[in-house]
C-alpha cells in the first residue's frame, strides 16, 4: 500500500491528512511536502489528521517529530488528531504524547490552535 497526502488550511493552520502507510518508503515524500508548505511562511500551526493512516513505523515517527521541532521553532503549535488504535499504540510506546497533544477530531485540533474552522 502507498500513501496519499492531502493539504488544506484554515487561516494560519496547515492541515495535513494522511491516508495509507507512513513508513520508510513514504516518509521522505511527506517530509518534503510539509516542508514545502511551511517554507511559504503563511502557516503558524500544523494539524496532522491520521484518521486514514493504516500503518506507521519509526520513519513515520521521525517525520512527525521533525515537523514538531520545525513548527515549534517557528513559534507555532502542532496537533495530532483522529489516531487509529494501531498507530496510537506505536506513538504511545514512543512517548510522543508527552510532547504532542492529541485531539479526537480535526475540528477540535484546529480550534486548539486558536482558529475556528
Amino acid at each position: 500500500m502507498s500513501l496519499t497526502l492531502q493539504i488544506h488550511h484554515s487561516r494560519n493552520v496547515l492541515i495535513v491528512r494522511l491516508c495509507g502507510e507512513l513508513d520508510h518508503h513514504t516518509a521522505g515524500k511527506v517530509r518534503q511536502m510539509i516542508e514545502a508548505e511551511l517554507e511559504k511562511e503563511i502557516y503558524t500551526h500544523l494539524v496532522v489528521n491520521l484518521a486514514d493512516l493504516d500503518f506507521m513505523d519509526s520513519s513515520g515517527l521521525g517525520v512527525i517529530l521533525g515537523r514538531y521541532k520545525r513548527v515549534t521553532q517557528l513559534g507555532g503549535k502542532m496537533m495530532l488528531c483522529s489516531i487509529r488504535p494501531s498507530v496510537y499504540r506505536l506513538m504511545e510506546m514512543s512517548g510522543l504524547f508527552k510532547i504532542l497533544p492529541i485531539y479526537e477530531d480535526e475540528h477540535s485540533a484546529v480550534s486548539a490552535c486558536g482558529v475556528a474552522s
